[in-house]
């Protein structure tokens, strides 16, 4: 790609539909792991040149386990992308985690099952990459303050568990998760946080808190309808908190996870696959060094 482009975002297919992002251009990319999730749209927002990847395909036509994560990790990395935020839904499994908040998790367990595609490291390649603080804190703390400044209320920090989807969880999952002592729950956030990590991104996300999941007595039951449509309410909010965030991003020099491959290769250079060099090496070629 000639431009490079310093911001990515992922999010719902009409989280760029706004009206300060200027210059909109539709590019479709291929990787080595197919296509994104659908066309990568740019734009400028608040000066910087961004990029978006709709997650689960304009139209909602992807499920979670369906969302091609290394595809779109991919193209972000050939696209330039060093800074990625996430924007999501998710449910709360703590009652001070209300439904309109914003939360900025800190951790992350993944309860996926197996699934999804959730390393770029394979057929000949082994490499072990620390996810100890899978959230970046230099950007976490950037996207905390946007939000704030955007007028949401926001969780600084919190745990976030990934389940596979596309069901929501029954009461005595939800209630598993309580006593494990989460704050949240969604069904995105893992393999592309760990995806990005090895791609040397930093990354963060914005989760959009819906509903108590299914915990909570005398609380309607979560469903795509109350999550959709409390999602919709915070839309504008999403929105203005990136654009507050654009500036900011825009300050910083580097983040931990931009050296995320040090000393993480197993393989012994020798035995690297030619076919590996060839696909992988625009993406990690720090690793190969």
């Amino acid at each position: 790609m000639a431009e490079q482009f310093n911001i990515g975002i992922i999010g719902g297919s009409g989280l760029y539909q706004m009206e300060a992002l200027k210059d909109i251009q539709e590019i479709s990319v291929d990787t080595p792991f197919g296509r994104p999730s659908d066309h990568l749209i740019t734009g400028t927002l608040s000066g910087q040149r961004v990029v978006f990847i709709p997650r689960h395909g304009r139209g909602h036509v992807l499920n979670p386990s369906e969302v091609p994560y290394r595809a779109n990790i991919y193209a972000l990395k050939l696209m330039g992308v060093k800074y990625v935020v996430s924007v999501s839904a998710v449910g709360s499994l703590q009652e001070a985690f209300a439904p309109g908040h914003v939360a900025i998790p800190d951790q992350l367990v993944d309860f996926t099952k197996g699934q999804r595609d959730a390393t770029f490291f394979e057929k000949g390649v082994v490499a072990h990459v620390g996810v100890a603080d899978p959230i970046s804190p230099e950007l976490r703390g950037l996207l905390a303050e946007a939000v704030v400044e955007a007028g949401g209320t926001v969780h600084r920090d919190g745990k976030l568990i990934t389940i596979e989807g596309p069901r929501f969880s029954t009461r005595g999952e939800s209630n598993l998760y309580r006593q494990w002592g989460l704050d949240i729950i969604g069904m995105t956030a893992c393999p592309e946080a760990f995806l990005a990590r090895e791609a040397e991104m930093a990354y963060a996300i914005m989760a959009h808190v819906t509903d108590y999941d299914v915990w909570r007595e005398g609380e309607e039951a979560v469903s795509a309808a109350s999550v959709f449509e409390t999602f919709h309410h915070n839309l504008k909010l999403a929105q203005e908190a990136l654009v507050k965030l654009m500036p900011k991003i825009a300050r910083l020099q580097s983040a931990e996870a931009h050296h995320a491959l040090r000393g993480a290769r197993a393989t012994a250079p020798n035995r690297i696959p030619d076919d590996w060099h060839d696909h992988l090496a625009p993406l990690l070629k720090n690793l190969l060094n």
